[in-house]
């Protein structure tokens, strides 16, 4: 699995690239269909923006593509928050994805008519 950090208005430092790696690889961790990760790092340089600092994520699975954004005053701080909505994201697409032979626990299976005996008891 790759793991690619380009940046839009900033330069990107080894630290920042090692920091990213970290948060990413422990999400990646929790799902094997991951084939690659790609995270974009920007700065917004308006002076009246608020979360100036903005880091997007799309994440590639074998089935699909889960994708997130998060902006905050720091960068470490965005991304710390985009690994945060990253990891509930993947939950979330794994409990929806079947695998084969087990059913999801979303699916409801047809209730068991009831008999005429449980019925008046």
């Amino acid at each position: 699995m790759h793991i690619y950090v380009n940046g839009r208005n900033i330069e990107i430092t080894d630290a920042i690239k090692a920091y990213v790696r970290e948060k990413m690889g422990k999400v990646a961790a929790h799902y094997d269909q991951i084939q690659g990760i790609d995270v974009v790092l920007s700065v917004i340089k308006n002076p009246s923006a608020s979360g100036k600092h903005v880091a997007e994520v799309s994440c590639k699975m074998a089935s699909g593509v889960v994708r997130c954004e998060e902006a905050a005053e720091s960068m470490y701080a965005s991304i710390d928050l985009l690994a945060d909505k990253l990891a509930r994201q993947i939950e979330k697409y794994k409990g929806k994805t079947l695998t084969p032979g087990k059913e999801s626990i979303r699916m409801d299976s047809p209730e068991e008519e009831k008999t005429e005996e449980e019925v008046v008891e």
